[in-house]
């Protein structure tokens, strides 16, 4: 196991989580999807959150350990993941494969084909595609751009260079 701590950033859809699984395996290391701590497993309805003292204790509980990769797009309550990673890799894939990825996975879920925990529907998708589509467009250049982790960013194009990233 490789000692490191990355984080992974994107838009809905960029492959943070197909590119945290990737690495994880190849490096030996747990990887963390941040919707899992964000959102409350135990409803029944979609988008509820958990609450945030059992979120934040979570978050602290994966960052303190030696070796991990966190994939999610929250800010402000993920700060402790930022300032303890040792790489942040923002993933920029176009916008179009995003909101590709996103309905094709929606409809796998709501079809059954692919089961899922989460319980989207088709108001939330909408409000999901213009959410990511203001992501992408506007609050991640701007992140970029006064980021104070600037010198921790790895900026990745093409989901498929990341492994390339952690070379031996």
């Amino acid at each position: 196991m490789v000692a490191i701590r990355i984080h992974i950033i994107g838009g809905s859809g960029s492959g943070k989580s197909y590119c945290a699984a990737l690495l994880g395996e190849k490096l030996g290391i747990a990887h963390y999807d941040l919707d899992d701590i964000h959102w409350d497993p135990r409803s029944d309805e979609y988008g509820v959150k958990a609450p945030e003292a059992e979120r934040d204790r979570r978050l602290l509980d994966i960052v303190g350990r030696d070796a991990w990769i966190v994939e999610g797009v929250y800010r402000s309550w993920a700060e402790p993941s930022f300032a303890a990673s040792d790489r942040i890799i923002v993933l920029m894939t176009p916008l179009h494969v995003q909101e590709e990825r996103i309905w094709k996975r929606y409809e796998e879920r709501v079809s059954g084909a692919v089961p899922g925990k989460k319980r989207e529907t088709y108001e939330g998708i909408v409000n999901l595609l213009a959410w990511n589509r203001d992501y992408n467009e506007t609050k991640l250049p701007h992140l970029l751009r006064n980021w104070a982790y600037a010198d921790k960013m790895l900026l990745v194009h093409d989901n498929r260079d990341v492994l390339g990233l952690f070379e031996p």
